[in-house]
């Protein structure tokens, strides 16, 4: 689906989405993912936009009861810093009532063995009976595009995700990661704040474009394949799209793709390079994502209650007490950083 909207009218535009994408959601565990970045103001851009999580959250309150969960895994900058990021970027509000901090509740599940034998993923995930994914419409210096895919990858708490990042290596890895992340668990509906876009080098830069449009649909690739192509991309030569169809996962060819709306090519979009040289030959980039994998959780004494919440809740089982102080094992620690989250007292830092 392309839709007009405004903010102030995305109202409208989500509740044509639930007309054309059936969800029977009463009685249901729902799990509406918006993308938040990183602690920033509505007006940067960078997160999906309060109004149209507001708009969701509304639709799928007046659906019938159900239990509903708003969360995500911010990325680099606010590891650790999931309600902050929340309350700036006005999601908290817009949530209303509905966050939960995912990073607090997580569990390891097997991963690709080339990248990392398992992972940990934000239990929500696992237990929800449906997902509704918010993507923002942004580009990414390594994957071009940030869309119905990527989103997933705030599935994962903590810096796993910077291991990944590192472990992948290349850029063409890297896109192939994400869809194996995808795949733990594919959302069952997508819905893309595009009224106001990211164009250059995303996914957080200053170039925004006036787009003025919600698209939604019922499969990732199918979205993403039309989100390439408004960009002025051909998504054949996207890798992460590539792999997705060869996975099963769904089909990028135009032919193949049921439009409801009016599809315009964006005149003169600015993208990254089809490389991802944008970050993959960025020394500071590479520099900041190895930092945050030698990251490790380390217990004030001065503010431990020694109550052992974190070690309980350890997916990798890294930590142990140690007296009355937790420690972790530097090999087992997979740097998902829970223990930070779930601390009661915020005696935990990364060091």
């Amino acid at each position: 689906m392309i839709h007009p909207a405004t903010y102030e009218n995305a109202h409208k535009a989500v509740a044509r989405v639930f007309e054309l994408f059936t969800l029977k959601l009463k009685g249901k565990k729902v799990f509406i993912k918006p993308n938040v970045l990183r602690a920033s103001e509505a007006k940067e851009g960078i997160v999906t936009h309060p109004a149209v999580l507001r708009a969701v959250v509304d639709q799928v309150e007046s659906m019938g009861p159900a239990s509903i969960v708003v969360g995500d895994n911010p990325g680099l900058f606010s590891y650790g810093a999931n309600e902050e990021a929340f309350k700036r970027t006005g999601l908290m509000e817009a949530s209303k009532g509905y966050y939960q901090n995912i990073g607090n509740d997580s569990r390891q599940v097997g991963f690709h063995p080339d990248f990392m034998p398992s992972v940990s993923l934000s239990r929500i995930v696992l237990d929800a009976d449906i997902i509704i994914s918010l993507p923002k419409f942004k580009t990414h210096g390594l994957t071009v595009m940030t869309g119905a895919i990527k989103n997933s990858y705030g599935f994962l708490p903590g810096a796993q995700k910077a291991r990944l990042h590192r472990i992948a290596g290349s850029p063409e890895r890297f896109h192939e990661m994400i869809v194996d992340v995808f795949r733990l668990r594919v959302p069952d509906l997508f819905i893309v704040d595009a009224v106001v876009g990211m164009e250059g080098n995303g996914p957080a830069c200053s170039d925004l474009r006036e787009i003025g449009l919600i698209l939604a649909s019922d499969n990732a690739v199918a979205l993403d394949a039309v989100m390439a192509r408004m960009m002025g991309c051909d998504p054949g030569k996207l890798r992460f799209l590539q792999k997705a169809k060869e996975a099963g996962l769904g089909d990028h060819g135009r032919s193949t793709i049921e439009i409801i709306g009016k599809f315009k090519r964006l005149r003169d979009f600015k993208l990254p390079p089809l490389g991802g040289e944008a970050i993959s030959h960025n020394e500071n980039a590479q520099a900041m994502l190895h930092s945050k994998t030698l990251m490790r959780p380390q217990a004030d004494p001065d503010l431990c209650t020694g109550c052992a919440s974190c070690v309980s809740q350890c997916p990798a089982s890294a930590l142990s007490m140690v007296g009355h102080i937790p420690q972790v094992d530097q090999d087992k620690c997979i740097v998902c950083f829970c223990c930070q989250e779930i601390c009661p007292e915020k005696a935990i830092s990364l060091k």
